[in-house]
């Protein structure tokens, strides 16, 4: 189906130049798990000794990739790692056929890149309920195998994706002790998007050396200031997962390292962004800001009650100045708020203040504003120092064309 989806106008001009990452090779192939003469899978090989932390949805139905891959975290090897993922079947809610598909593919993976099974962490996206043809994937897997290269993330990248427009990358370069420390990462997302954990599927790789216990709290600290505060839909998925694998090739130790973490926040928020971007149906890229808050939580549960609205987002998509409808997400989020000290802008334009329309207002202003492709909403309630910051996407007719025949 991705293939048959128009390129979101919010997507970037191309695919990013991926610099190799030391100590990691990708291979795709076309499997036709779901989808006919496109690559379906990728499968990524790590060198002996890699680190690797993860984040996954915290949904009451996790997929039985999840689940195992939430197993086998945790633990140190000096062993190479695999990473397996396919598009088209979710392989989730597929009870004791799923973890039979798990540990096949697990199996076989082994077998095949002549790893441990610990260290074989497989993802499915896609269609949910259906059992996950895991035959058509092991089919692939010698030529996977064989087929490596540092060069082919691109490929990986348009493997995983599903109603997606286009693949995401992102990549940052960092100088330590005059040494270079290379990140590079993938993603696939577009519906389905309101992540509790980090988001969809995501797949970053460096060549630094760092700790399992350090690079999973920098891992989980990041995915809260980026994934977790992005939204299309509200909806949480069943197999959204977040894998990082630190290579240690590179021999330059990062941990408590500022430098990195900064580098590793700006990838996951470039890739958080473009997820965004692609959202299901998305003409518009909407930043809301949350200042003036009791709290930090406060704020962020404003923002995202804000980008979750359906009014708000429709509004957006309609160009509508529409500031009645923020004031009605502030007001039914739950955190504290105070309609008489309540402010809003759009763009730099004051809306309201002290909870009413502010005397400066001409609503011709924000209508400008909200013919752009990049619209941002800022709220003070005037309460606190809590802020935050979310990202969302307007809520089209393309939303309901894709998700209404989504399974045919």
């Amino acid at each position: 189906m991705a293939g048959a989806l128009p390129r979101s106008p919010l997507a970037p001009d191309h695919f990013p130049d991926l610099p190799p990452i030391d100590g990691v090779t990708f291979a795709a192939a076309a499997a036709g798990v779901r989808y006919s003469g496109r690559l379906d899978v990728m499968l990524a090989i790590c060198a002996p000794g890699t680190t690797i932390a993860g984040v996954f949805t915290k949904s009451s139905t996790r997929a039985a990739p999840v689940l195992d891959c939430q197993a086998k975290l945790g633990h140190s090897s000096d062993t190479g790692a695999a990473i397996l993922v396919n598009a088209g079947n979710a392989n989730a809610f597929t009870g004791r056929n799923g973890t039979y598909a798990v540990a096949t593919l697990v199996g076989a993976t082994a077998d095949a890149a002549d790893l441990p099974e610990s260290r074989i962490f497989t993802a499915s996206t896609g269609v949910i309920g259906e059992p996950l043809p895991y035959d058509r994937i092991t089919a692939h897997l010698a030529d996977l195998v064989d087929s490596q290269s540092s060069a082919a993330i691109g490929d990986a990248a348009a493997a995983i994706m599903t109603t997606d427009t286009y693949p995401k990358g992102a990549t940052q370069t960092v100088t330590i002790d005059g040494k270079s420390v290379k990140i590079a990462g993938i993603a696939k997302g577009s519906g389905m998007i309101a992540p509790d954990m980090a988001t969809m599927l995501v797949y970053i790789f460096t060549d630094a050396k760092i700790g399992q216990d350090e690079l999973q709290g920098l891992v989980s600290q990041t995915s809260n200031q980026t994934f977790n505060c992005i939204t299309v839909d509200s909806d949480t998925s069943t197999s959204d997962s977040l894998l990082v694998a630190a290579t240690g090739v590179s021999g330059v130790d990062v941990a408590g390292n500022a430098d990195f973490a900064h580098a590793l926040h700006a990838v996951m928020l470039d890739l958080a962004h473009q997820v965004v971007r692609d959202g299901e149906g998305a003409t518009k890229f909407v930043e809301i800001e949350v200042t003036g808050c009791t709290d930090k939580a406060a704020a962020k549960t404003h923002g995202l009650s804000i980008a979750n609205s359906p009014l708000v987002k429709t509004a957006i998509a309609g160009e509508d100045p529409n500031w009645g409808r923020v004031v009605m997400a502030v007001g039914k989020s739950g955190a504290p708020a105070d309609r008489d000290t309540l402010s809003i802008w759009f763009g730099d334009i004051l809306v309201a203040e002290n909870g009413w329309v502010s005397a400066t207002y001409r609503e011709e202003d924000a209508a400008a504003h909200m013919k752009g492709d990049h619209i941002r909403i800022s709220v003070d309630c005037g309460m606190g120092s809590g802020n935050a910051t979310v990202w969302t996407c307007d809520l089209t007719h393309g939303y309901i064309d894709i998700n209404a025949d989504y399974r045919s």
